[in-house]
């Protein structure tokens, strides 16, 4: 995941506040709760694409050895974002060892799951688990120490009806609106074009 200059920025005012806490302003703490919002985004997006990834791996897997080119590429992309190969894989890779490519990736995920297996037997765990579901909800952030104090209660949002609503947005006006046309000059009286 990468962060925006602006992210970076909330991120870093974040991180001064943890070692040196000191009031925030309201602004700080709603950066805060936009940037800690785009990042439950961004999870639940990884989360859905590996989902997607993993369910377009099982089909092409299903519809071997017509679908070999797009399996094994598919496999080899799933393994790089931390993907566990499965029984019903390293099955179809042996099926596929004819070509280099079905060849190496064999050879691959054997190592892959002879790690896994002997991680598991441990009970220990190697690195990151492997394609690991969706983060479910988190506790929403609500406050921030230091922040708005307890004992000032929340402004209420101003409601459709509250004399603090902002007036409506005004239409953007037409070019012709904003720059009227240029009127050109009357034509001077025909005695005057004459005597000239």
């Amino acid at each position: 995941m990468a962060f925006g200059a602006d992210e970076l920025r909330v991120l870093r005012r974040a991180l001064a506040h943890a070692l040196h806490p000191t009031p925030l302003d309201d602004e700080v703490v709603q950066d805060c709760h936009r940037l800690a919002g785009s990042v439950d985004e961004a999870v639940r997006e990884a989360g859905r694409l590996r989902a997607f990834l993993l369910a377009d791996l099982s089909r092409y897997r299903d519809a071997l050895p017509g679908s070999a080119t797009g399996y094994l590429d598919l496999l080899q992309d799933a393994l790089l974002t931390g993907y566990d190969p499965r029984p019903e894989d390293l099955a179809a890779l042996r099926g596929l060892r004819h070509t280099a490519q079905g060849a190496a990736l064999l050879a691959r995920c054997q190592v892959l799951a002879e790690k896994s297996v002997r991680a598991r037997l441990a009970g220990q765990r190697t690195g990151p688990p492997a394609w690991p579901a969706a983060a479910g909800p988190r506790t929403r952030l609500l406050a921030l120490p230091g922040g708005r104090a307890a004992a000032d209660p929340p402004k209420p949002k101003p409601g459709p009806s509250s004399p603090d609503t902002p007036p409506a947005e005004r239409p953007v006006p037409k070019p012709s609106e904003v720059f009227p046309p240029r009127r050109r000059p009357a034509a001077p009286p025909p005695e005057k074009r004459a005597a000239s």
